[in-house]
């Protein structure tokens, strides 16, 4: 029997002040509506939050104006879709407006077995990983994705277009 596996992803952004100062109100706004977008997708597994229903008061690598996601989806094309064809493309257009540009890794997946729940500490460490080691099957970007056997994800021709490198800002 064939062990089924999901697809953890975190994310960090590093805003350009606290989340209650004024230039920040555009993209706080926005969170509940973007993580309902979340829940609803097709291929939404679970996603990390606190009491407040999101993850924003939850402190990875020491930085108090970091902003912290996680969540589980069913397929690397599941989490693609939402991340880059439904409304979240709006605050991700915006993003410069409240985040810096990051001179480290940003984002991160991994699989995990199906029912697992990744923990904020093991997010941390697979963004370190991927920061010091790059690219690998316990850590990988959209750019350079690995399957559940941890093999590398290649494109099946050079016509297809590779739904997990295209460049969403390309359209």
């Amino acid at each position: 029997m064939k062990k089924r596996f999901n697809l953890a992803q975190a994310n960090i952004a590093r805003g350009h002040a606290a989340l209650d100062d004024p230039i920040m109100s555009g993209f706080v706004e926005q969170l509940e509506y973007i993580n309902s977008v979340a829940e609803r997708a097709p291929g939404f597994v679970w996603r990390f939050q606190t009491e407040e229903g999101d993850a924003t008061a939850v402190r990875v690598f020491g930085d108090p104006l970091l902003i912290f996601n996680m969540s589980v989806w069913e397929s690397i094309e599941s989490l693609y879709a939402y991340a880059f064809e439904s409304d979240h493309r709006r605050p991700m257009k915006d993003r410069k407006s409240w985040f810096e540009k990051m001179d480290r890794p940003h984002s991160v997946m991994w699989w995990i077995p199906a029912g697992a729940t990744p923990t904020p500490e093991e997010a941390e460490s697979r963004l370190n990983q991927l920061a010091t080691e790059g690219p690998s099957p316990n850590a990988f970007t959209f750019a350079k994705p690995f399957d559940q056997q941890g093999a590398p994800i290649r494109r099946s021709s050079p016509t297809t277009p590779d739904p997990h490198t295209r460049n969403p800002t390309a359209r």
